[in-house]
């Protein structure tokens, strides 16, 4: 493969990439995706996907990913599983390109789409770090399971981690949700689901301090916004934080420009500061970070780079 002039490759395998190889393949372009083998996407860990159009009852992120995948796959793109080294411009035949090492592999392509998304961002408090994988998680589809009957923390209070912590009711006996607000900013159906589950308990207007615990978690310790001197502890067998998102953009600090949160500033056409390299999805600077968005994005950013690659081949549509 990295004989090959691409049209165009993609970095990244979640739905924004996925959708953008749905496209470009469509058009006929040669197209490959590069996907990380050690950080999928997020949308992965995802149980249930309620708010896609045309399923009503709900999908899973995994079946989210494998859809979109046979689809891709069934018009021509090609794919790999490597991680990215290094992106850099370079002569691509007689054009200009770009030139991308990934593994132990080195590629051409006229046009590049970043797809790369986000990960979870962590709390920075005592105890996370030191109880990582024994029982501090980020991933309730991945851990929940071994927490059957037990009593749980999740920190945070958007769509992520009131699903989560709804999904999480499933195997503990009790989920408490720790929020630094007095109301949440998930949907309001999630809320609402998650102020009248039984199961879940909710700490207002309150942060976690410090995760409690030796050799794996017990608790955990929290203050309150609203009065510095107050602290509680909450017994807990697990914390699964979902507090917000770190774009996965520092390959690309030197290619593209990034806004102060590092999340790249591509404009309504995806278009990026680099010529020929556009971006989409949750590694972009936006208000909405939803699947459906990721989608809309991939699909502008496949567009877009189509009428860029056939402009410089002279074979624009006027």
């Amino acid at each position: 493969m990295s004989d090959i002039l691409w049209d165009v490759i993609i970095i990244g395998g979640g739905p924004a990439g996925l959708t953008a190889g749905i496209y470009t393949s469509r058009a006929n372009m040669k197209v490959l995706l590069i996907e990380s083998a050690f950080r999928p996407s997020l949308i992965t860990t995802t149980d249930m996907v309620e708010n896609f159009p045309g399923f009503p009852d709900g999908v899973s992120g995994l079946e989210i990913i494998d859809r979109f995948s046979g689809q891709a796959e069934k018009f021509g793109m090609q794919r790999v599983q490597k991680d990215l080294s290094s992106i850099r411009t370079g002569k691509a035949d007689s054009f200009e390109g770009w030139e991308i090492e990934a593994g132990d592999e080195t590629f051409h392509a006229l046009s590049v789409i970043i797809a790369t998304g986000a990960e979870h961002s962590m709390l920075d408090v005592k105890g996370e770090k030191e109880l990582g994988g024994r029982g501090v998680s980020y991933c309730a589809t991945c851990d929940g399971p071994f927490y059957r009957d037990g009593e749980l923390v999740v920190v945070g209070g958007g769509d992520t981690a009131i699903q989560e912590a709804l999904f999480l009711t499933k195997f503990a006996r009790n989920v408490t949700i720790v929020h630094r607000r007095d109301r949440f900013r998930a949907t309001g159906i999630l809320a609402d689901r998650a102020i009248n589950n039984e199961r879940i308990s909710i700490e207002w207007n309150a942060f976690v301090e410090e995760i409690l615990g030796e050799n794996e978690v017990t608790g955990v310790r929290i203050g309150y916004v609203n009065n510095e001197s107050k602290t509680s502890n909450i017994s807990a067998d697990g914390v699964f934080i979902f507090t917000g998102y770190i774009p996965n953009t520092g390959p690309f600090k030197e290619i593209v420009s990034l806004d102060n949160r590092g999340y790249i500033q591509a404009d309504c056409d995806m278009r990026t500061s680099a010529l020929g390299v556009f971006a989409c999805g949750d590694c972009i600077h936006k208000k909405l970070r939803q699947v459906i968005t990721a989608c809309g994005d991939g699909a502008t950013a496949a567009f877009s780079a189509q009428e860029y690659v056939d402009e410089l081949k002279g074979h624009s549509y006027d």
